[in-house]
């Protein structure tokens, strides 16, 4: 009886031991959870107004999800919320899935009765900015369906963690270290609190929101797609109202023209944009980071205008399809305005290198950004230089700065577990049936939350709805992987880190 009184006891205080590492990441969770119920309500008011059935999918949604919400601040109500790192980790993993959970709720209860599997891809791929879909005849979605896809990715495009740093502080979390775990932007703070950061990064995201969705009404657009398409250019996300895409707007160029301006601004690093409001005004210039996409968008646009054009077709048309898609593929957004696979053999090839790249660190586009090909572009520069001068000295520089060992260790590590995981992903995905232009290029454009592929299946004239189940699930976990940069998942599977 004795043995199995304190059998029972220590099984008590491992319990309550791991019971109050977890209370505290729970609470702040469910804060973004209450964040999540808060932008349904939009969706929800637009249907009750309209009279449409989908409005009772939402309420019921937000109802779950307040509930959870309770739940959890019932449970919780007398834990603090101090953080340490390790559970940093923790929370922005379970955040980014906990959040693509809930907001599938109004797509399997609205009017798409989207099965679990086909919901839970959809607002993985939003929440994540990926931008790959399974709807078919999206312009016969409700009003509500359509505002609720471009509100998950706009969400998903500051980052819904981010979003929270705002709050954190409040709650005396190291808001910080949680945006490093989040974000791969290393630069210098610009501002002495980082609740003004987030404060400041989430004004100037709004800011250009709004632009963009005035922009694309006065340029011709519906006002519920303007809304729609402005919130998903800023997120770098794709999604739009229209199973045809961006090319819904093919015969308006200037639409064109706005959407790859919208989209490049997405992909800039907002931590310059509040140095330029604070009188660094070329501050946006002399970043590397900038000058370098900048130059490979225009080496890329220029290129392939060119090689257009030797195919016949007119400058102007060719310039303007191609700056569009291009921009689109190198940022992540994943719009598409032509089915650009069918350019000839070097725009395919092309468009599929194209899909690692990214735009800068701490921005809202995805892949592996461009900072790490110019850092592994210095390393190699030095390692020849080493060839041939055993005994020299080089300084690695970037931005000004020294290149720290963290710096190139980080990028060398995140290299190579992007590489290793686009293999796997492609692996498995050819395991289950898939060619290989489906399966490689289902596999990038997942870490690299692109959104469309290549070939018939899922190119960007096709969709990811007829893909086996199992292979849905395997992107989402390769569209989670890529958001969160790799390393702040696998890290949270090492034996090592649980036994902190």
């Amino acid at each position: 009886m004795r043995i199995a009184r304190q059998g029972t006891n220590q099984l008590g205080l491992r319990l309550r031991y791991h019971w109050r590492n977890w209370a505290p990441v729970l609470k702040v969770v469910s804060i973004m959870w209450t964040v999540l119920a808060f932008f349904m309500a939009i969706p929800w008011i637009v249907l009750v107004v309209e009279r449409d059935p989908d409005a009772r999918a939402f309420g019921l949604s937000m109802l779950l999800v307040l509930a959870a919400v309770g739940l959890v601040w019932l449970s919780t109500m007398r834990t603090r919320v101090e953080l340490k790192p390790w559970q940093m980790f923790v929370l922005t993993t379970l955040s980014w899935v906990s959040v693509s959970g809930f907001a599938s709720l109004p797509l399997v209860l609205g009017a798409p009765q989207l099965t679990f599997t086909n919901a839970v891809f959809e607002s993985v791929s939003a929440i994540t900015t990926t931008g790959s879909t399974v709807l078919v005849g999206i312009e016969t979605l409700s009003d509500g369906l359509k505002l609720w896809r471009g509100i998950m990715q706009w969400l998903g495009g500051i980052g819904i963690i981010v979003m929270g740093i705002a709050i954190l502080p409040f709650l005396k979390v190291g808001g910080m270290r949680l945006f490093h775990t989040e974000s791969s932007d290393w630069s210098d703070k610009v501002m002495p609190r980082t609740g003004g950061i987030a404060k400041a990064t989430l004004g100037i995201y709004c800011g250009f929101t709004l632009i963009a969705m005035l922009a694309y009404w006065a340029g011709g657009m519906a006002p519920l797609d303007a809304i729609v398409h402005g919130m998903t250019s800023l997120a770098t996300g794709g999604f739009a109202n229209s199973d045809a895409s961006f090319g819904a707007y093919a015969g308006q160029p200037h639409l064109l023209w706005m959407g790859s301006l919208f989209m490049l601004l997405g992909a800039l690093p907002f931590v310059l944009y509040i140095r330029v409001l604070r009188g660094a005004r070329m501050a946006l210039w002399r970043d590397q980071q900038v000058q370098g996409l900048l130059l490979l968008l225009t080496v890329v646009v220029l290129g392939l205008t060119l090689w257009r054009i030797w195919l016949g077709t007119p400058p102007f048309e060719a310039l303007t399809q191609v700056a569009f898609n291009v921009i689109s593929v190198v940022t992540t957004t994943g719009y598409a305005s032509d089915d650009y696979s069918t350019w000839g053999a070097l725009a395919y090839v092309a468009f599929f290198y194209l899909t690692f790249v990214g735009g800068c660190s701490g921005s809202t586009s995805g892949g592996m950004k461009i900072f790490r090909f110019q850092v592994a572009t210095i390393l190699l520069r030095n390692q020849l230089r080493f060839l041939v001068h055993s005994h020299g000295v080089f300084a690695s520089r970037y931005n000004g700065q020294p290149l720290t060992d963290d710096i190139t260790r980080g990028v060398v590590a995140f290299s190579f577990f992007f590489f290793l995981t686009v293999a796997g992903l492609a692996l498995g995905l050819a395991l289950m049936g898939l060619d290989m232009t489906t399966a490689l290029s289902g596999a990038a454009t997942a870490v690299a939350n692109v959104g469309p592929g290549l070939g018939d299946i899922i190119g960007p004239a096709g969709n990811f709805v007829t893909l086996p189940e199992a292979a849905k699930w395997l992107l989402c976990a390769g569209m989670l992987l890529g958001r969160l940069e790799i390393l702040t998942v696998l890290v949270l599977l090492t034996p090592m880190f649980w036994r902190k």
